[in-house]
């Protein structure tokens, strides 16, 4: 099995990190983004500890012009990507939409639409050049139908799942394969960035249900990237098993 280039943001926690664990045990070449580069440094001591080749590349993906330098700025060895994992994104708030924070807005769509789209568009016309690639886009469940105090968070990722849809469109010339990959509940620190560091209001989140793990959507990202050649995993749904969808959990 050939060995891939595997640029993931959002790397550095939750989904991201158990994405960049996972492609590394399948003898993955990485390349991680993240803001922190402090974190960045250590999961990179990590992975390369297992044997790993990890190139780090610190911007938030928001910084367009930072974005560009990273990515134009790849060493000759790293330039030819073939996985990109849009992964980085969150969720901010659950205030009715009439109540809601205008900067929590601007830092969901900017992150979860605008940067998806910038790391799409720097990444995927040499996917095209080559005639190989894949782009996993992680959305959720969330992008299917709205939920109570949702609404915007709702709106990004229904966003992510029609430019999924799109780009699938745009690239089926080509042997490039798009993947919308929707979870549903999964226990990362989502919860924590969502109640802007309350704790203890993260925590009921998961109460009564056993939630997905990070390492669960790991490892649908890593089957779908390794999917026979005439095979395209367009989308998945990944729900915990007592969840129904993303407004109905039954909690025990």
């Amino acid at each position: 099995m050939k060995q891939k280039n595997v640029l993931i943001t959002g790397a550095t926690s939750g989904i991201g990190l158990a994405c960049a664990r996972k492609f590394a045990e399948n003898g993955d070449r990485l390349i991680l983004t993240g803001r922190n580069e402090e974190r960045l440094a250590e999961i990179k001591q990590e992975l390369e500890e297992r044997g790993t080749k990890v190139l780090t590349l610190a911007f938030d993906v928001r910084d367009r012009v930072k974005a560009r330098q990273a990515i134009e700025g790849l060493p000759a060895e790293w330039q030819e990507i073939d996985v990109l994992v849009n992964n980085a994104g969150l969720a901010l708030g659950l205030e009715p939409e009439y109540e809601g924070s205008i900067e929590d807005w601007d830092t969901m769509i900017d992150t979860n639409i605008k940067g998806l789209l910038t790391m799409t568009r720097l990444v995927v016309p040499g996917m095209v050049a080559r005639d190989c690639g894949h782009i996993i886009n992680i959305g959720s469940v969330a992008g299917d139908a709205a939920y109570a105090g949702g609404n915007v968070y709702c709106a990004t990722k229904a966003a992510v799942k029609a430019l999924s849809d799109g780009l699938r469109i745009d690239v089926a010339n080509t042997s490039v394969r798009v993947t919308n990959l929707k979870p549903g509940l999964v226990e990362t620190n989502f919860s924590n960035v969502r109640f802007h560091g309350d704790t203890d209001r993260a925590a009921n989140v998961y109460k009564g249900i056993q939630p997905l793990t990070g390492d669960d959507i790991a490892d649908v990202a890593v089957f779908a990237a390794n999917a026979p050649a005439h095979v395209q995993i367009a989308e998945v749904l990944v729900l915990a098993t007592h969840q129904a969808s993303g407004s109905v959990i039954v909690r025990k």
